[in-house]
């Protein structure tokens, strides 16, 4: 190999990698934005019967007023979170992208934690040891279930803490009482554990959808070249048939036509004696190329080894077929190529009939109709012998 075909085979791996890595960074930050909506049923409902409890708890304690109007701006905060679950769930799987749902996830994560935080602070009664007690109880489990809730968002854990916790802990820090004091100094040492906690579960999580993404890469890697022939791209052998099996099943069952073409080079041997494998390895991959670009995506095509290649072709008149053959075998012919004589193809073309059993035997038909046009002159296109053309 020289030197300029080395640099652009590894120029070539480095692009395909760096796209396989966009992609699979792509496909973690999908799934982490799925498991958030996943997740967060129950933080809407959580928040919202947390602060039930509480006001139940500090009904006689604090103003009715303050607490029917915290309630009030929790419920409706909540409703906006319902809605966007409701719209993100319905919606089809192609429109539940990051782009269009992280930025309003934030806005009404900001919101309801904002009202449960605020709210909470203004429940706290100076010289009420009890209530101040109460409220940051809830407080650090609504902090608690944010790590739970919104674990794939390693930032969005920080923001509710923040908005949740803080002010009560800010407020208790400034009270006069060393007790006081003392809960909020440990709920603010919960919180930066908290902290610390949730990077090292973000972290963890990140990578096992980065290794579930990388395997499933891997895989679909390794069954489309356990399945593609490596010269042409087309299915090789035993691919061909599987897809083939499924093609004739389908077309039996509905009664829909059915047309198989058989493919062989013309003096393919000649090539290789003449001008060398690697000649006769482009010649493959040109009509490769060539049968690509002529069949549709429920059709099947592969080829069976050497220079023979076949094609199915479902929900086809034999009408059809003959030309789509006519066309392939042109095309064909077109191929620019430095061989004397060019590069040809025969073809044959053989449709289902209430006579083929399988899809083995449609094939037999097209098989013998390409001997017949080999046995002709060569460069054309048979029909298998009485049956439809």
């Amino acid at each position: 190999m020289s030197s300029w075909q080395g640099r652009a085979e590894q120029m070539y791996l480095l692009e395909f990698q760096h796209d396989r890595d966009v992609q699979i960074r792509a496909q973690v930050r999908t799934d982490r934005l799925q498991l958030l909506f996943r997740q967060s049923f129950f933080s809407v409902f959580g928040s919202l019967l947390a602060a039930l409890m509480l006001s139940w708890l500090c009904w006689d304690r604090a103003a009715h007023g303050l607490i029917i109007g915290w309630l009030a701006l929790l419920g409706g905060s909540t409703s906006l979170r319902l809605i966007m679950l409701t719209t993100y769930f319905r919606c089809a799987e192609a429109g539940r992208t990051p782009k269009r749902w992280e930025t309003t996830y934030w806005l009404t994560l900001v919101l309801s934690a904002g009202i449960w935080g605020g709210g909470a602070v203004a429940l706290m009664q100076p010289g009420d040891l009890l209530t101040q007690t109460l409220v940051l109880l809830f407080a650090v489990g609504m902090s608690v279930s944010a790590v739970a809730c919104y674990s794939a968002y390693r930032s969005m854990t920080l923001v509710a803490i923040a908005l949740v916790l803080l002010p009560c802990s800010t407020w208790l820090l400034f009270q006069p009482e060393a007790t006081q004091v003392g809960m909020a100094l440990a709920s603010l040492v919960f919180a930066s554990f908290v902290a610390s906690a949730t990077r090292k579960l973000s972290l963890a999580m990140e990578k096992a959808f980065r290794l579930t993404r990388e395997m499933e890469h891997a895989h679909r890697i390794a069954t489309h070249a356990a399945q593609t022939d490596e010269l042409t791209g087309l299915k090789n052998r035993r691919a061909f048939f599987h897809h083939a099996e499924r093609a004739y099943d389908h077309c039996w069952r509905n009664r829909l036509p059915l047309c198989a073409l058989m493919l062989d080079i013309d003096h393919f041997k000649q090539i290789n004696d003449r001008y060398g494998h690697q000649a006769g390895d482009q010649v493959l991959r040109q009509i490769g190329a060539v049968i690509c670009d002529s069949v549709r995506e429920a059709d099947v095509c592969g080829r069976l080894g050497g220079e023979e290649f076949a094609l199915l072709l479902t929900d086809t008149s034999p009408d059809v077929a003959h030309a789509i053959a006519e066309k392939l075998r042109r095309d064909i012919a077109a191929i620019a190529c430095d061989h004397h004589g060019g590069i040809t193809a025969s073809l044959g073309v053989a449709s289902l009939s209430d006579a083929d059993r399988d899809v083995h035997a449609l094939l037999g038909h097209a098989d013998r109709a390409l001997f017949k046009a080999k046995a002709e002159g060569r460069n054309q296109t048979a029909v298998a012998w009485g049956r439809p053309a």
